[in-house]
């Protein structure tokens, strides 16, 4: 603990004692959090001294956390200099008791939990395409800041031990903090203190060693992380008005040349305009199947109105065409989203790749299919070359292809594989953040702005 408050400025027993003389000479009584007729705690000048070091590491305004103000009552109270000011006694402790509070309180409760809500200001950015409401593009389970906490610690024995167990144990956290230090830059030390922001939050942060499937929207990249290897990747992923949702899952299973059955806004949206033109429909290897029947509808005799009431289901069929590439990454949402192969292979050369309905299009779908598999042998991946074309590296393999050379079917080798064990995935977004592979913290622009809101919620207590 002494480390933790190193230049505290203690009352001596003079002070204490001229203090309370003092004190009597007025015949008031006094007693608050952080004094009482004996003098001022020693733990006040403990919180000033904390406070005044890790507000500025932490990216935070002392100002905002009436560090000046506190600084100057504390002065007046060591002096004594209530007389000579022309300052109320009464007025100065209960300032400095309301203020110490207050920082004391602000700051544990918001290196804790956060100083803002992303629930609340995240999911009420963008209104759905439909216009029924926001678009919730922040699904992770998150704590919600409990004051009474901080609060209760106040009057405990180790509140000055809570107040440094308050700070983020999250690696990354400690890796941006210690970038801060060294950066003057003004821009720069705003983008780490925004991403050191998202450190605090409550939420399933990725864990440092751990195996696990990392995607950085603002990145717009993926790295599949292992025991000793890392393997990355650029992404597409949802366009500013279909923005890919921030959320964390597991990789259940892998499909392989999967069918698309085409979502009800993508129809709307898209597909519904095309009623009635066959060729659309042969062109994208699209079908139309009525839900209550199970009977394959032919496109012309469907209307723009049927297919968007929701009666009939609209699928691409599987293979090398298909919107889904020929491999697809599952895991349980609420949106419907995946990771998955495309076969527009030419958006992966774009700068800006914001342009998926929220999907997460993948540029090594194979390779992330062999780090998921982590346990298959050769052949089995051989197979799964096979079925996605790829040309196979086992000599059985290649006897394979020889043999059913004149085979008129695609092969089907490949079409199923569960995920076992389970691989987290997380969908984050960051937009400084050390680079899995070698540490280096990587800063990457705003693509959906997410930086700037947060800066308008903490611009007041911002350093």
């Amino acid at each position: 603990m002494v480390s933790c408050f190193e230049g505290t400025r203690e009352l001596s027993e003079a002070e204490q004692s001229a203090f309370g003389n003092y004190v009597d000479s007025l015949d008031v009584d006094l007693k608050g959090q952080w004094f009482d007729r004996m003098g001022v705690s020693q733990d006040a000048d403990s919180l000033l001294s904390f406070l005044r070091r890790e507000l500025p590491r932490n990216g935070l305004d002392p100002t905002a956390f009436f560090i000046p103000q506190i600084e100057e009552d504390l002065d007046i109270i060591h002096k004594l200099a209530f007389d000579s000011l022309g300052v109320n006694i009464n007025e100065v402790l209960r300032r400095l008791d309301d203020n110490l509070t207050e920082a004391y309180v602000s700051y544990a409760t918001g290196q804790r939990y956060g100083f803002v809500r992303p629930d609340k200001l995240l999911n009420r950015l963008n209104m759905k395409a439909d216009g029924s409401g926001y678009a919730r593009l922040f699904d992770y389970d998150i704590e919600a800041p409990d004051e009474k906490e901080a609060r209760n610690r106040i009057s405990s024995s180790d509140r000055l031990g809570y107040l440094v167990e308050s700070t983020p144990k999250n690696h990354i956290y400690r890796i941006l903090q210690t970038k801060l230090s060294t950066t003057s830059d003004k821009a720069f030390r705003q983008k780490i203190a925004v991403n050191m922001e998202r450190c605090r939050w409550k939420i399933n942060h990725p864990e440092e060693n751990k195996r696990m499937i990392l995607v950085n929207i603002a990145a717009q990249q993926l790295w599949a992380v292992g025991a000793d290897s890392v393997l990355n990747m650029k992404i597409c992923c949802g366009a500013t008005t279909t923005k890919t949702p921030l959320l964390s899952s597991t990789i259940n299973y892998i499909q392989v040349n999967p069918e698309w059955i085409i979502p009800g806004n993508i129809i709307k949206t898209d597909v519904a305009r095309h009623a009635g033109d066959s060729a659309y429909f042969a062109r994208n290897h699209y079908y139309v199947i009525e839900r209550s029947s199970g009977d394959t509808l032919n496109p012309v005799m469907v209307s723009s109105d049927e297919l968007k009431s929701g009666r009939l289901r609209v699928g691409q069929k599987g293979g090398a065409g298909n919107s889904l590439g020929r491999i697809v990454f599952r895991f349980p949402n609420n949106f419907s989203v995946y990771l998955h192969d495309t076969n527009n292979r030419g958006a992966f050369s774009r700068e800006r790749r914001t342009l998926s309905h929220g999907c997460v299009r993948v540029q090594k779908p194979f390779e992330l299919a062999c780090f998921l598999l982590s346990d298959i042998d050769e052949w089995a991946k051989d197979k799964l070359r096979i079925s996605i074309d790829i040309k196979p590296e086992t000599e059985r393999g290649l006897i394979y292809i020889r043999e059913h050379a004149d085979d008129p079917r695609p092969f089907r080798l490949s079409t199923y594989h569960d995920v076992n064990p389970r691989v987290p995935v997380y969908i984050i977004y960051y937009t400084a953040y050390p680079n899995p592979e070698t540490g280096i913290i990587d800063s990457y622009p705003d693509i959906y702005g997410y930086d700037k809101v947060i800066v308008d919620e903490m611009k007041s207590i911002m350093k």
